[in-house]
């Protein structure tokens, strides 16, 4: 039909523009970087407050910003470090953590026709989900150290894509099965949580192929998925006693509106209230683009809970 070809190819031309805009910012600089771990990837970059939030001139909150990109390799923290700038710029104490992420190259499917690898897998079983964990506990004496104008008891995570399951996954490690390394015995401290465009079911994200089956890859492909998905899944992971937000564009094709509303409508059966905001017109990364009216969007929202 070639009104849907007409739309589908729209559609498809905005998400570019989208991404390529988000993408188009020059990194920024952090104050200040501390190392969690001996590993490279297990540091976290620090961003102070460009100016005064609170009345008195106090501690800012601490926001907590986890990346996306599939738990792949090539996505580093740094493309989030514009938006990880943006929220200092209004007020916020930033902490951006880095996590081992998946390197390895997928075979492909048919060598034979020349299809040779086809990417890095996504994710590291178990030292993607160790790092977060880890980093979460070393954060409060780090901020300390590294951020002062920071108040740890004043703590929201915020997490993109990717960076939005661990930033949910974060919040629920008190629910994880009782053999779980990364379980606490109680809530962690959080203010709140704010997921962008989460994966945030992995039962919708992985009928619906989401990122070329990366939640299948994260937890080691088809013979691990089945043993692994309670002790990742936020979706299996609740009621989680934490305030919890997500923003979802509607026009977005990455990680569609279905993950974040089978995560909400979870919530909802488990007896909590979990707050989905949908944006008209919006695809999936104008959430972390400065340029984008979103991402004010956003920074609104981590506010309410922030304070």
């Amino acid at each position: 039909m070639p009104d849907a070809a007409a739309a589908r190819a729209a559609a498809e031309a905005r998400a570019a523009a989208e991404e390529e805009s988000a993408f188009a910012h020059p990194a920024v600089d952090p104050d200040a970087t501390a190392a969690y771990g001996d590993d490279p990837d297990q540091v976290i970059d620090f961003y102070a407050p460009r100016e005064a939030v609170s009345p008195g001139g106090g501690l800012a909150p601490l926001i907590v910003v986890l990346h996306g990109g599939a738990w792949r390799a090539p996505y580093d923290r740094r493309h989030v470090t514009p938006f990880a700038d943006f929220l200092a710029r209004r007020g916020f104490a930033v902490a951006n953590v880095e996590y081992r992420r998946g390197g390895e190259s997928i075979p492909g499917q048919d060598a034979a026709a020349g299809a040779g690898d086809v990417g890095p897998v996504a994710g590291r079983w178990p030292e993607t989900f160790d790092d977060v964990a880890a980093a979460m506990d070393a954060l409060p004496a780090l901020v300390r150290e590294f951020l002062p104008q920071a108040d740890p008891r004043r703590m929201v995570v915020t997490g993109h894509s990717a960076g939005g399951h661990l930033a949910l996954w974060a919040a629920a490690r008190h629910l994880l099965p009782a053999d779980a390394a990364w379980r606490i015995e109680r809530p962690a401290p959080l203010r709140g949580v704010v997921a962008l465009a989460p994966i945030a079911d992995f039962t919708v994200a992985d009928k619906l192929a989401v990122c070329g089956g990366a939640c299948r890859q994260l937890l080691g492909g088809e013979e691990g998925f089945t043993a692994r998905v309670p002790y990742a899944d936020p979706a299996l992971l609740l009621p989680t006693g934490i305030a919890t937000t997500l923003v979802q564009g509607r026009a977005d094709t990455v990680v569609p509106q279905a993950v974040a509303e089978a995560y909400a409508d979870a919530a909802a059966k488990a007896g909590e209230v979990v707050g989905l905001t949908l944006l008209e017109d919006v695809g999936h990364f104008p959430l972390i683009d400065p340029a984008a009216d979103a991402c004010a969007v956003v920074a609104e929202e981590i506010a309410q809970l922030a304070w």
